[in-house]
């Protein structure tokens, strides 16, 4: 079968996502180690304890809110814990599994280092929108996302912490 080739109004639409997908990384982990000592996959892991009941998940409900294999989670997680911003402690409810919770000092981090961080989103990302342009940006990470996430792994915990 012949593939299907790009036109080139979708190959104009690709190279500039590629360069976005490329770059924004950058910016956003520069920001925060600079300001914080954080890589943007610390601060993730942070803010997704901020956000959850009691500042408590699951070790494999953080893994999947932040896209982690349980090495790399318990990598970070580890280096969090020496610097005192998280804790591990064995679930109540399932002796099997792990909680990580957000210290005090871990909580906080967070509020100490999310405005600079949101500065920065809105400086590269959101300010650089309109309004329309924002709400066509989440209906296109939404199609994608439906693509690359069928089965909602990543999307679904994103959908719950919305909710939360």
């Amino acid at each position: 079968m012949e593939p299907r080739w790009l036109d080139e109004d979708e190959m104009a639409a690709w190279r500039r996502l590629v360069a976005v997908v490329e770059l924004l990384p950058g910016v956003l982990d520069g920001q925060l180690r600079r300001d914080a000592q954080l890589t943007h996959f610390d601060y993730h892991v942070l803010a997704m304890l901020s956000e959850a009941p009691d500042r408590v998940l699951r070790m494999t409900d953080l893994a999947a809110r932040t896209n982690a294999t349980l090495p790399r989670l318990s990598h970070v997680v580890r280096r969090l814990e020496e610097r005192g911003l998280v804790e591990r402690a064995p679930c109540p409810s399932d002796g099997r599994a792990t909680n990580a919770r957000l210290t005090e000092a871990g909580w906080a981090k967070v509020r100490e280092t999310a405005p600079g961080h949101v500065a920065t989103v809105r400086e590269h990302v959101v300010d650089a929108l309109t309004p329309e342009q924002v709400t066509q940006l989440a209906g296109i990470a939404d199609a994608l996302l439906r693509r690359l996430d069928p089965d909602g792994r990543l999307t679904g915990a994103l959908d719950r912490a919305d909710r939360d």
